[in-house]
């Protein structure tokens, strides 16, 4: 861990209090490739009034036009808090080669965005190794919902 990683991740979670202030919704993400920022964004749920427009994908869409490539392998997501369902098959797909989160989704149910019973009901650990997640700056991203 790295200096720089908590530098992106507080702002991730600026972007998230940004969301939060401006109708889009308190998720940000950041994505970032050999200490360039090339993407980042916030949720954009409520102010498009459509459920897809989760922060990770609205930074993975803009990401990959920049680069003109599928692919982000070598690039780091960094966002307020980890990815759900829809956002880990996009993550997927993107290859990082590494994402940071901040809060976790049992974090969020408690804040009242609930995920499924299958999230929930799956192996965390398996989950973290499979997509090379790392929960980072966990408290700091919570305090959002506060």
């Amino acid at each position: 861990m790295n200096d720089n990683a908590n530098r992106y991740m507080q702002r991730a979670i600026e972007l998230a209090k940004l969301g939060k202030e401006n109708e889009g919704g308190s998720f940000g993400a950041v994505i970032v490739r050999n200490g360039t920022v090339l993407a980042e964004g916030f949720n954009k749920v409520k102010a498009l009034s459509d459920c897809t427009q989760h922060a990770e994908l609205l930074v993975i869409q803009e990401a990959c036009r920049k680069l003109n490539s599928t692919t982000l392998k070598d690039c780091t997501l960094y966002t307020s808090c980890e990815p759900c369902m829809m956002c880990l098959g996009a993550i997927y797909w993107a290859k990082f080669k590494k994402v940071y989160y901040g809060s976790s989704a049992q974090d969020a149910k408690e804040h009242g965005f609930i995920y499924s019973n299958m999230f929930y009901d799956s192996n965390t650990e398996a989950r973290q190794k499979e997509f090379n997640l790392e929960q980072l700056m966990a408290e700091e991203a919570v305090k959002v919902w506060q």
